[in-house]
């Protein structure tokens, strides 16, 4: 692996779906790019554009500390990408494929509540068909706390990992990158808390005889 990509709807959801991997593969040397769809914030009842760039000088903190320096943020408006046009997603994920040519990219699993998640589902699926001529990329869908398997088992299929990455030196890098969303961490018991994160990592990592552990399910591969 060479490149990797990871395109989600919000700030904080690169941290929470693979932020440990990512740290991972920084320290392998792999180059990795966020692409963040979302702004995050406008659909809070209080929320103003000083929060916005306050969350998207979070997002960059946040990377620096996985190791990340190439990071778009396109902000989308929160929680209503169902409001724009479906192609404007598409095109943008595509545009950042077509000149990135990623080897891998993580992104976010259909069983999300969250309708942001899904449309960027769609939209990376989309993006990266398995057309003729093209570079093969291998996708994974992530697990992000407080919404992956929020959702009705009967509307979407369930999150069932078959893919594991060994994140037991990068937690803490993890947990020191959810640390720099002051506005999007919560305190235990809440999923986004740095205890909830860590017992997640614990229990994916004793499923899979690891100290810690990030799920993923593979939706398709190459080799």
């Amino acid at each position: 692996m060479q490149k990797a990509l990871v395109v989600v709807a919000h700030p904080d959801d690169e941290v929470l779906g693979c932020g440990g991997t990512v740290a991972r593969l920084r320290r392998q040397g792999v180059e990795v790019r966020f692409i963040v769809c979302g702004e995050g914030v406008t659909s809070r009842e209080d929320a103003d554009q000083t929060q916005v760039a306050e969350l998207d000088v979070h997002l960059r903190q946040a990377a620096k500390i996985l190791g990340v320096d190439d990071v778009f943020h396109l902000e989308f408006p929160d929680n209503r990408f169902d409001a724009r046009d479906r192609l404007d997603l598409i095109k943008a994920v595509e545009a950042h494929g077509l000149s990135f040519e990623p080897d891998v990219v993580f992104t976010h699993h259909p069983s999300d509540l969250n309708i942001d998640h899904r449309y960027v589902h769609d939209a990376v699926m989309t993006a990266f068909r398995p057309l003729p001529h093209t570079k093969p990329v291998a996708l994974y869908g992530v697990e992000i706390a407080s919404s992956t398997g929020w959702g009705a088992a009967e509307s979407a299929p369930a999150f069932v990992p078959n893919v594991f990455a060994d994140i037991t030196e990068t937690l803490d890098q993890k947990i020191a990158a959810m640390d720099a969303y002051a506005s999007e961490k919560r305190a235990w018991p809440h999923p986004r808390s740095a205890e909830a994160l860590r017992a997640a990592a614990r229990y994916w990592g004793s499923r899979v005889g690891l100290e810690a552990a990030e799920p993923f399910v593979l939706f398709r591969s190459y080799f």
